[in-house]
């Protein structure tokens, strides 16, 4: 009980900022995802409801959060399913939005162990909620009815399928995974229909414009130290996401599809958590992380300073 409110305390104070795994969610999903129940001595429950609350601050004025209910089923011994549902809320210098996020779906399945660890693969897919086409209309705007940018769109407005492995033990994790984008969004944020944005290099041209944009493909490395107690357990870990190929957007100057330049390359941060298992069915966990490394140019709006998640998990 003290774990729980020094939690909410933390919580309650108001100044750190989280964010995901300042990707596209992906390394949350079956085997990537954080903080994985290791416990030979525990028979947990094979079935679990999960409420995680998140916010992020991203490197311009948004602050982004979500409510996300998570539920995880076995399906026998070595198989199981995972489907979470987030609600997003955007607000930031160009206006709020709200609304219900892309939809995560994965297959998680149990292979042969190997050097004394436990050894899993992941499928799965994100599934769109939207197009990225949520609007807004001010006097920035001269009262036009304009696509904001990504930034405070709920949806990546994509197509996604993802696949990744794990490797587990009392001490350590280590999972990597990939996901690609399979189509593009209709999202058209573009600087000239916002004319009376004051100071517009100062705050608006640091939106990306990347109109009709196809993201680049993701691959993820996770390693994390595992310290386990009976009930309590933390870690720390290193998450390095690394986009291989560039974005593609439609370029109105040359009336085409082209590649963006500087969207590629390395976003790394530093993660650390703490978990509690009140019981058998009822636990808590925390999750921080900060970011040391970004890509230069990010029109896809998934950018985060640090992060900060609290997870209540219900197992029957």
């Amino acid at each position: 009980m003290r774990f729980l409110l020094a939690i909410l305390a933390v919580l309650t104070l108001g100044k750190v900022y989280p964010q995901g795994c300042s990707d596209a969610g992906f390394c949350t999903m079956g085997a990537m995802r954080p903080d994985q129940n290791y416990n030979k001595r525990v028979k947990f429950k094979v079935r679990s409801i999960e409420y995680n609350y998140y916010e992020g601050k991203t490197p311009i004025s948004p602050v982004i959060s979500a409510h996300t209910l998570e539920f995880n089923a076995s399906l026998g011994e070595l198989n199981s399913v995972q489907v979470k549902v987030p609600y997003m809320f955007t607000s930031g210098n160009l206006g709020d939005n709200s609304g219900v996020g892309d939809i995560s779906v994965s297959y998680t399945r149990s292979l042969t162990p190997i050097a004394g660890g436990d050894f899993s693969g992941t499928i799965g897919a994100k599934i769109p909620s939207g197009n990225s086409t949520s609007k807004f209309s001010s006097d920035h705007t001269n009262g036009e009815t304009v696509d904001l940018p990504m930034y405070y769109q709920v949806t990546l407005g994509s197509w996604d399928a993802v696949g990744g492995v794990s490797w587990i033990t009392k001490d350590w994790l280590f999972a990597t995974g990939i996901q690609v984008a399979l189509t593009e969004n209709e999202n058209q944020f573009q600087w000239s229909d916002w004319p009376n944005y004051p100071d517009q290099d100062v705050y608006l041209k640091k939106n990306n414009v990347g109109r009709q944009l196809k993201r680049g493909t993701d691959v993820m490395f996770r390693a994390e130290r595992n310290f386990r107690f009976t009930n309590f357990n933390f870690s720390f870990g290193v998450l390095p996401i690394y986009r291989i190929t560039k974005d593609e957007a439609f370029m109105p100057t040359s009336g085409k599809r082209e590649k963006i330049p500087k969207t590629t390359g390395l976003a790394l941060s530093v993660l650390a958590s703490a978990g509690y298992n009140l019981n058998v069915s009822n636990a808590v966990k925390l999750i921080y992380g900060y970011k040391l490394v970004d890509r230069k140019v990010n029109p896809d709006g998934l950018t985060r300073d640090n992060v900060l998640s609290f997870s209540y998990i219900y197992r029957f």
